[in-house]
């Protein structure tokens, strides 16, 4: 897969795999973190959901609900909650497709539980001031 060259926005479809993720949100955060040290074959692009690629590439509407879970873009589509966090698995490889299994569990329950740790992720691991900034060595994964 191909990235998009320094600063440009990817287009769905264009291969390249997007995390969108609340740039404030503490576990959100650190899923990031995670993906950025898993993510040997650097599969994955990162760009939080009050930024200019998020305003670009995601409905208003999908956007605000965006802010209750994180949205996965690739070229099958967008994907959000439970379903985002499996196809994430999948993609990392590995022992972490193991993971994706949990695509038995009907959705509506995967959503729920999903729902009652977006509700209180603030509460249980911390809100920051404003969005995160990446270090010089993660930039190129980052899309503002």
């Amino acid at each position: 897969m191909r990235a998009p060259a320094e600063g440009a926005a990817p287009r769905a479809g264009s291969g390249t795999p997007i995390l969108f993720f609340d740039g404030v949100c503490g576990l959100c955060n650190r899923l990031v973190d995670f993906l950025l040290r898993a993510d040997r074959r650097r599969r994955f692009r990162f760009a939080p959901l009050q930024g200019t690629t998020a305003r670009e590439l995601l409905s208003p509407s999908r956007r605000e609900r965006g802010m209750q879970s994180v949205i996965y873009l690739d070229e099958a589509g967008v994907r959000d909650r439970s379903d985002a966090v499996l196809e994430v698995c999948r993609r990392l490889g590995g022992v972490w497709s193991i993971a994706s299994l949990m695509r038995i569990v009907p959705r509506p329950i995967r959503d729920g539980a999903y729902g009652v740790l977006a509700r209180n992720r603030y509460r249980w691991f911390g809100r920051r001031d404003s969005c995160r900034v990446p270090a010089e060595h993660e930039r190129e994964r980052f899309l503002p």
